[in-house]
């Protein structure tokens, strides 16, 4: 959760915004996903057509790179060494996209894996194609955190009641 999701809002008095923690917006899908309000549903339809599509058009693509490379005539040697490289980086992004799904990645981590992603694009569409089918890709690690800061804003507001200027001394 961000830093704005644990305080207050300053209007918290006021009746148009609860007060609390806010949830966290999910690309896509804004803060939807809360109550699956506001055409979340056909956000998420869209978005699996979407990676769908941009995962099939990414295909094409690379078909058209494999072809430039038989045309070439550069061997078979670098023609295998590249379907693999690109099988191994797309199952590598699938496997690092559907993990940040339900946890947080390391900010380190994923840094230094920007160029494997990069290359492996067709396995991150995959996996948001996948993690679509039954929610917002996200939503469950976001839910997760909300639900627990509700719980703790729920927590050190309850205890909190009355004017302890008014407590009886015994």
């Amino acid at each position: 959760m961000s830093a704005e999701n644990g305080t207050p809002d300053s209007t918290a008095g006021s009746p148009a915004t609860p007060a609390g923690p806010r949830p966290e917006p999910i690309r896509f899908f804004g803060t939807t996903w809360v109550d699956h309000s506001g055409g979340y549903t056909a956000r998420r339809i869209g978005v699996c057509a979407g990676s769908l599509a941009a995962a099939a058009a990414s295909c094409l693509v690379l078909r058209f790179a494999y072809q430039g490379l038989r045309i070439a005539d550069i061997g078979g040697f670098v023609t295998v060494l590249m379907v693999v490289m690109f099988a191994i980086c797309s199952a590598l992004a699938l496997g690092h996209t559907w993990e940040s799904f339900t946890r947080r990645p390391d900010p380190a981590r994923r840094a230094s894996l920007r160029g494997l992603l990069a290359v492996g694009f067709v396995g991150s569409l995959l996996a948001y194609f996948f993690r679509s089918l039954t929610e917002a890709p996200g939503e469950k690690l976001h839910r997760e955190e909300y639900e627990a800061a509700r719980a703790q804003y729920e927590k050190r507001t309850s205890r909190r009641s009355g004017n302890p200027k008014k407590r009886r001394s015994a």
